[in-house]
């Protein structure tokens, strides 16, 4: 295949390479598309990959269901209760107070995927000029060269094969399904420990059984993957406290390390990068996914509109102009959120006593002043804008 064949590459089959092919042919269903996807032909072999539970904004559902890419197996939140284990400090987000239907929803990663592949399978009927390529992730391919490359190839924090700007927070996250005696329906628990933050949160797996994000230290995280389940529980129910009972099962137990990775420019010439290729962060505030789909959701309206604009063959010049623009207009949002999740990552693991005294009195203030608390809320639901 020539480089005049298709004018736009997308590197990665993950959520984010989906979502930005799918929007692009809904704008423009005659785009000479390449997506080159690392991940098997059949959506059952992806039944049993990745399980954990991933947090979506309600405004990352708003913008998959312009694709009919939502999965029907999913679990509301309709309110967050933060605070800080042994000190002062909470605050109380609800969906009534901002006039949502829902401030979040936890899915299956495997169930995004899977959800966004079907999506396309449906728009890819209608694209005539559409290729979607398996191929095999163990075998070097011959480069292929577009008009204009999207890579968004995603990959976890120290798994990735590139490295630019960013921080080693010295923190894993231990996460996993943990059945609690009292659950509280659709609430979601942001507990900031010393080791870091310790998240409980809905699953469409039932009231009483909930996703565990448990951030801490490398080494104590590594040895509460080895603990018995009963000591586990013992430890995991001293950190949380007793608000939603006895903790009384632990299952899926699995360790990721935690970082921030950053991309200072995000395009270069005709290539522009999206997603965890752009930007891997901290599961603080549950916002990686999220930025990713505002990434390809705004992209896809600029390489849209301009390869089905009545000019014939852009030149290099008018594509490297649209990546900038899209560049600039990501700027805002892409800074507030990295910066905001690092913030988080940093200050609420911190022991020292002014930082400690602080941060509860931003809890306090969240808590009472409304303004300030709907802004941050809207912040994480639509992102900057």
């Amino acid at each position: 295949m020539s480089t005049n064949d298709y004018d736009i590459l997308i590197h990665g089959g993950g959520p984010v390479g989906l979502a930005c092919a799918a929007w692009i042919l809904q704008k423009f269903p005659e785009a000479k598309l390449t997506l080159l996807d690392r991940n098997p032909v059949k959506d059952e072999d992806l039944i049993n990959a990745d399980s954990r539970g991933i947090a979506l904004s309600h405004g990352s559902k708003l913008l998959l269901d312009t694709i009919d890419a939502w999965p029907t197996d999913c679990a509301d939140i309709h309110r967050v209760h933060v605070s800080q284990a042994g000190r002062f400090g909470r605050a109380l987000m609800t969906r009534e107070e901002l006039k949502q239907e829902a401030l979040g929803h936890i899915i299956r990663y495997r169930d995004i995927h899977i959800t966004l592949r079907q999506a396309l399978r449906k728009i890819k009927a209608n694209s005539p000029n559409f290729v979607w390529e398996h191929i095999d992730s163990n075998v070097d391919h011959v480069p292929m060269n577009a008009r204009c490359v999207v890579h968004a190839e995603g990959g976890l924090f120290k798994k990735q094969d590139w490295v630019e700007s960013g921080r080693d927070y010295g923190q894993s996250a231990l996460v996993g399904l943990v059945e609690v005696e009292n659950a509280i329906p659709h609430q979601a628990w942001e507990r900031f420990t010393a080791e870091g933050p310790l998240a409980v949160l809905p699953s469409h797996y039932g009231d009483n059984i909930l996703n565990l994000v448990w951030c801490g230290s490398p080494e104590p995280s590594k040895d509460r993957l080895q603990l018995s389940e009963q000591d586990f529980l013992a430890s995991l129910q001293k950190e949380f406290g007793s608000r939603i009972g006895r903790f009384l099962k632990i299952q899926d137990r699995r360790l990721y390390e935690l970082g921030l990775n950053y991309r200072k420019q995000i395009t270069k010439d005709n290539e522009v990068w999206i997603g965890n290729a752009a930007q891997t962060l901290h599961p603080v505030a549950g916002q990686g996914l999220n930025l990713g789909l505002r990434d390809a959701f705004l992209l896809a309206e600029k390489l849209a509109g301009l390869f089905s604009s009545s000019v014939e063959n852009q030149t290099l010049v008018q594509i490297q102009d649209a990546l900038e623009n899209y560049a600039q207009s990501r700027k805002a949002d892409r800074t507030t959120t990295i910066g905001l999740t690092d913030f988080m990552a940093r200050v609420f693991t911190s022991n020292l006593a002014p930082i400690v005294v602080a941060r509860g009195l931003a809890l306090s203030a969240l808590q009472w002043l409304p303004p300030i608390k709907t802004a941050l809320a809207r912040q994480m639901m639509f992102g900057r804008r």
